[in-house]
């Protein structure tokens, strides 16, 4: 009788401890896990200061219920040009893609690529560009779940000699990003090639090009600093810029119970644009900082000289009203909420780097004067008599010997 007993209170108690540790199993077991796919590599800041950042963020507030593993350097296979279809196709479950790797199907975003269109700042750009993408671009980027949208850093020009003035463009091959700065370059009067970023080194090696039209932050990663000595900035507006997109396949996105996308849709927007424009403005600031230490010249070009690159790449701008007109698709109103927009957020505050924890110093609580004093006292009273023949021992002597 009493094992009995014994029998069913164990049963009683397993029953009511049971879901308990299946709940513990379940928190301790992503129920999601996504693979997030992107072209930079792992020590890149892209990587290491947005999306893992982003990820981790997303795993933390989903109570650890998703799981984001990322692959940096194209490592799932394919090319970057290839990365928007991986998400479109379930390769990938979120991809970092470069909408300009694929010219001529993304047209409407290129309004942010344009000559001297984007601000100089990555940050009014990135929040400029996620309020347009709500607007215009949910027709084009339709086969995907956009996260975000994005700009990086503006180009900036690295030669082996000073340019100051149109004229001294001339002749010049310059690696570009995209298309339409390829065509800015040329009516400015140099020659825009385009190539996979890590060859632009073994390229101004081998003569191939004489410069480039890169942002900052892929200066350090390339060497460029040891190569091309000379750097030209615009005040204000940008030359070039490169557009990105945070997209995520859309059935992994739907098959999501509703509290976890939530938690997606709570770090998508203006919170991942602001986390990738911020990043960009803070290693475009690290980078320059960097250089002009170095002591290499960099020359800010603004006012009156500006106008006159400005007015020579308005063909640019032109031709695109053009291209746009041809696939029945109104350029100027796209151009024109572009514009509107930059100037909306142009007041955005600088991005300030993250400060380090404060160390905290802790300290052993110190004795009241009087209570020292006593405790002296007291110590030469109970302090047996020295011997006059005392002499120090070899340990002694060990201790006074300094290390």
């Amino acid at each position: 009788m009493r094992l009995a007993r014994r029998t069913l209170l164990a049963s009683m108690m397993a029953s009511v401890a049971g879901p308990a540790v299946c709940r513990l199993a379940r928190a301790d077991t992503p129920q999601v896990t996504l693979k997030l796919h992107h072209f930079f590599s792992s020590v890149s800041s892209g990587h290491a200061k947005f999306l893992a950042p982003w990820a981790r963020k997303v795993e933390s507030e989903s109570d650890r219920r998703v799981r984001i593993d990322i692959f940096p350097s194209m490592q799932l296979g394919g090319a970057p040009a290839q990365l928007f279809d991986q998400a479109r196709d379930g390769l990938a479950d979120i991809v970092w893609a470069v909408p300009g790797s694929t010219p001529g199907r993304f047209v409407k975003i290129e309004a942010f690529e344009l000559p001297f269109v984007p601000s100089n700042r990555a940050l009014v750009n990135s929040k400029a560009i996620e309020d347009y993408a709500a607007d215009n671009l949910l027709d084009e980027f339709r086969d995907v779940h956009p996260i975000c949208f994005s700009c990086r850093d503006h180009g900036i020009l690295h030669a082996s000699r000073t340019i100051r003035s149109i004229a001294d463009l001339k002749g010049l091959k310059l690696h570009v990003a995209n298309r339409l700065a390829g065509e800015a370059v040329r009516a400015l009067g140099a020659q825009g090639v385009s190539f996979p970023i890590p060859q632009v080194p073994m390229a101004i090696a081998g003569h191939v090009i004489d410069g480039c039209l890169d942002p900052w932050d892929v200066v350090p990663s390339l060497r460029l600093h040891d190569l091309l000595k000379v750097h030209t900035d615009f005040a204000d507006f940008s030359l070039s810029t490169a557009t990105f997109v945070l997209a995520m396949n859309k059935n992994a996105y739907d098959r999501l119970p509703r509290d976890l996308k939530t938690v997606i849709d709570n770090n998508s927007g203006q919170v991942a644009a602001g986390m990738a424009g911020a990043m960009w403005d803070l290693e475009a600031k690290a980078v320059a900082d960097m250089v002009r230490e170095r002591g290499d010249p960099v020359t800010l070009l603004s006012g009156e000289e500006v106008g006159l690159w400005r007015k020579a790449t308005e063909p640019v701008i032109a031709g695109w009203l053009k291209e746009m007109k041809a696939r029945k698709i109104d350029g100027g109103k796209l151009l024109a909420s572009a514009r509107a927009l930059l100037a909306k957020y142009a007041n955005e505050p600088e991005p300030q780097p993250p400060q380090p924890p404060e160390q905290k110093v802790v300290t052993e609580p110190r004795e009241p004067p009087q209570a020292k004093a006593d405790a002296t006292e007291m110590m030469k009273d109970n302090a047996p008599a020295a011997s006059p023949a005392a002499k120090p021992t070899p340990a002694t002597k060990e201790l006074d010997i300094p290390l």
